[in-house]
């Protein structure tokens, strides 16, 4: 039986959207389909530029009161400027809750049940649960879920090993498609909900394919910095992104990378040898319901 981990997303913040037209503000910007979610269930989306590149990612949970958005800390003050910006005379409330919430993570290797109110993570069932806890209750509500307390250090190495990236961590706010970072096969991305900021762009790659880079985890034989070019062959395929000891995540040319396994030539980063894994967005079972 594996052991269930919790730990305090401090890297986090909160966001408060409420108000009368606060669905259909939110329905009408983000990539996912927020007005399916019903109160206690989150999903997972971005807000993209018109040109189709992720400007942020984030989770959004439906409460009693209207939606929380659970973001990077380091780009809160930005999302709330370009909710602002896109308001106009909506009759919404947008808000910082950071100061009096904590987003918290529990996971288990399989066969251990996690206890407690946590919603499962919309990207992926192994990333485990989550939940938004008032600050002071962040560890007490770690211990009631029978977690061991660890680091956040420790999450970001499970969620990389699963090959789920995060924006602004991972890869560049502002530079990357929604398909390259694998929104699409995490859940990020509705297809059929209708209008949102850059979908057009979003809905011309799906439906033509033309996503030639992914996120992939790999695993590491060596000692590379994060940013080293990945080469195949003496040729570029791509680019390291994050390191977590024997596992990261790499940017890669899906179609070098391909004709580099089937020539059998060696996929490096520097003096270090990666090889590409199975991401969890490919495994049916781990996919999140």
């Amino acid at each position: 039986m594996g052991q269930v981990k919790g730990a305090i997303l401090a890297d986090r913040g909160v966001v408060r959207i409420a108000g009368a037209e606060a669905e259909p503000f939110l329905q009408g910007l983000v990539t996912a389909d927020v007005a399916a979610l019903k109160p206690g269930e989150t999903c997972f989306a971005g807000l993209l530029t018109p040109q189709g590149k992720l400007l942020f990612d984030f989770l959004i949970l439906r409460a009693e009161d209207g939606f929380l958005v659970d973001c990077r800390a380091d780009a809160l003050a930005d999302l709330v400027k370009r909710l602002n910006f896109y308001r106009l005379r909506a009759k919404v409330e947008i808000s910082d809750e950071s100061d009096r919430r904590a987003v918290v993570a529990v996971w288990a290797s399989e066969g251990k049940a996690i206890q407690g109110d946590f919603h499962p993570d919309p990207r992926a069932a192994a990333l485990g649960g989550r939940a938004i806890v008032a600050k002071g209750e962040a560890e007490r509500r770690l211990r009631e879920a029978g977690a061991e307390i660890a680091a956040l250090d420790d999450y970001h190495a499970h969620r990389v090993g699963l090959g789920v990236p995060e924006g602004g961590l991972d890869f560049p706010f502002g530079d990357t498609f929604p398909h390259e970072a694998d929104m699409d096969r995490l859940s990020g991305v509705s297809f059929t909900k209708g209008c949102f900021v850059g979908q057009e762009v979003v809905s011309r790659m799906q439906h033509r394919g033309t996503a030639r880079s992914r996120i992939l985890p790999v695993a590491i034989d060596g000692q590379p910095e994060p940013g080293a070019e990945i080469s195949a062959a003496g040729k570029p395929v791509g680019s390291l992104i994050a390191v977590h000891g024997e596992r990261g995540l790499a940017l890669l040319r899906l179609d070098r990378v391909e004709a580099a396994r089937k020539a059998g030539q060696a996929i490096t980063a520097g003096e270090a040898e990666l090889t590409p894994l199975e991401p969890v967005w490919d495994r049916p079972a781990d996919r999140a319901s």
